[in-house]
């Protein structure tokens, strides 16, 4: 134990679980080539409308923007509000994501351009903090804008990755963001891949068995 000296028990267990909860879920799910969409543009349009909604309705409303023409910076910033929402429907709270979605478009015309690789150029801890003054951008949206259209190691916390630690005991589930963010930014390889990857993961994991009411009994981690 001496090698490990600088770190507590608790640090450990924590190092340790990270670890081979990655392996044994790469293992059963192999590479999930997170995050589905064909441009950054699409990745960040995505991040927004799958707040409180499933993906498949996700996958419409973005069929629906392709359909219509609007996957371009220019036309979602020509486009009105109202028009945008009927557009995004099968998302939900349409209403709502469009204003969010405008937000973001008309943030970054008058900041950057109207250009995302301007955007991904400027140092990612100020960019976080201007994305999380746009209407509608939370933590978990910031980062998954970050790091899946940015390429930016900022690791996405979300109910699926608060659910899964908590119930295995490595975090309370009621850890701060921050807390949780601390922990796999410790115990991770500084790797986009990997931090990309993890999350995709944990998000498979409590799709299928850790649910609100879980199945455990076939859960890649149930022995951990």
């Amino acid at each position: 134990m001496q090698r490990f000296s600088s770190r507590s028990i608790d640090d450990l267990a924590s190092h340790s679980w990270i670890v081979r909860a990655y392996d044994l879920l790469e293992s059963c799910f192999g590479d999930l080539h997170w995050w589905p969409g064909e441009s950054p543009l699409e990745i960040v349009i995505g991040a927004i409308l799958t707040q409180n909604t499933a993906w498949i309705n996700v996958e419409k409303a973005i069929g629906n923007l392709k359909g219509a023409g609007l996957l371009s910076i220019e036309a979602l910033y020509h486009i009105t509000e109202e028009n945008l929402s009927l557009v995004i429907k099968p998302a939900g709270f349409y209403r709502q994501k469009a204003k969010r979605l405008k937000a973001f478009i008309d943030f970054l015309v008058l900041n950057y351009g109207g250009n995302l690789s301007s955007m991904f150029e400027e140092d990612e801890g100020k960019l976080r903090e201007k994305l999380l003054c746009v209407y509608g951008i939370g933590k978990e949206t910031a980062d998954s804008i970050l790091l899946y259209a940015g390429g930016k190691l900022f690791f996405v916390i979300d109910a699926y990755t608060r659910r899964i630690l908590g119930r295995h005991g490595v975090m309370q589930e009621r850890a701060s963001y921050e807390e949780y963010q601390k922990l796999f930014k410790t115990h991770l390889p500084k790797e986009v891949r990997i931090y990309n990857q993890y999350h995709a993961l944990l998000v498979e994991t409590g799709k299928r068995y850790c649910r609100r009411e879980p199945l455990c009994a076939n859960c890649p981690l149930k022995d951990i």
